[in-house]
């Protein structure tokens, strides 16, 4: 909203004038050395402030690959020195965002960098004093995921997460993470290659993987399915009753491999398919019984508190030679 100034004007007679005006000495007068092209400022963009505007111009553009048009916006550009600095690193000499950029650059040999996303290229450029035109193809597309439950159930967005990793594997077993926490349905741009993703529905061992294809200049949309349900858990003194509050849970596999652990009147969490034991500890008694998932099935699991399903709570006791624990 543009700002607007009012001025208000107030009319004095010139005797109230003279004695609101306070009695000051006479002002000095400043001799002002006389400085030939004395400007109120100093323009940047203006030819002798400078020093590069006189150089070639560079001309630089991006396309996604050789067929493609222009990319219009969201590009990252950088220009390097080729040679590396006593710290071991190129020097940045320049940087633009936009879509088609220019730059100004002194004849020499540099390194041109563009990003788009996660996909870029680089080339080695080299300005005379006439000007240069390049276009950089960057041989890239874009990956768009999503999830769905068995038999096409909708997830809820802020459940599901992913994760971009490299095709080829390290020493660990698994390629190189790329980007983590990718939200579904957000459009990730990429080098053309073969990646793995890796989908998660909460935060348990509901995990799906899979190997997908970015085509230079294409989205590839991938839709994983998750074979999983979200189980809430209560422990209650009868069935239907009220949740005991202040219980401990523990959820393993058939392995004995603790899942997921929590603490709580209520445990919910979201379980691949499967069969699982679930422990609950309240005050010095705990509370087992299994029950099983199936996929897409969202169910309530109830421990009753009796004592035929309870034992006491171990406590542990203290090796030879130790104090006894308080």
């Amino acid at each position: 909203m543009p700002f607007i100034v009012v001025a208000a004007c107030v009319g004095i007679s010139g005797a109230s004038a003279q004695t609101l005006a306070p009695n000051l000495p006479d002002t000095p007068t400043l001799d002002i050395p006389n400085i030939p092209n004395l400007k109120e400022y100093a323009n940047p963009k203006a030819p002798e402030n400078n020093p590069f505007a006189n150089e070639p111009e560079l001309v630089l553009s991006a396309k996604l690959s050789e067929e493609g048009q222009a990319i219009p916006r969201g590009l990252v550009w950088r220009v390097f020195s080729p040679e590396a600095g006593d710290d071991g690193k190129l020097a940045l000499l320049a940087t633009a965002k936009g879509g088609t950029t220019s730059f100004h650059l002194a004849p020499g040999s540099y390194l041109v960098h563009v990003a788009f996303g996660r996909a870029g290229a680089t080339k080695r450029i080299t300005m005379t004093r006439a000007k240069r035109s390049e276009s950089m193809i960057l041989d890239a597309g874009g990956v768009k995921l999503n999830a769905v439950l068995s038999g096409g159930g909708r997830i809820p967005p802020d459940q599901l997460r992913f994760a971009i990793y490299e095709d080829h594997a390290d020493a660990s077993g698994e390629g190189p993470l790329i980007i983590p926490d990718v939200k579904p349905d957000s459009v990730v741009r990429l080098n053309t290659g073969t990646y793995q993703i890796v989908s998660n529905y909460g935060t348990a061992n509901a995990v799906i993987r899979a190997d997908i294809r970015v085509e230079a200049g294409k989205i590839t949309e991938a839709s994983v399915e998750h074979r999983a349900a979200l189980i809430t858990m209560k422990l209650v003194r009868e069935s239907g009753g009220e949740a005991l509050a202040d219980t401990a849970w523990s959820v393993l596999n058939t392995s004995g491999d603790i899942v997921r652990e929590s603490v709580g009147a209520f445990a919910s969490m979201v379980l691949a398919e499967g069969e699982y034991d679930v422990i609950a500890k309240n005050k010095d008694r705990i509370y087992q019984r299994d029950f099983k998932v199936v996929a897409g099935r969202n169910e309530d699991v109830e421990v009753v508190a009796s004592e035929s399903a309870s034992t006491p709570a171990a406590t542990k006791q203290p090796a030879d030679g130790e104090e006894p624990l308080d």
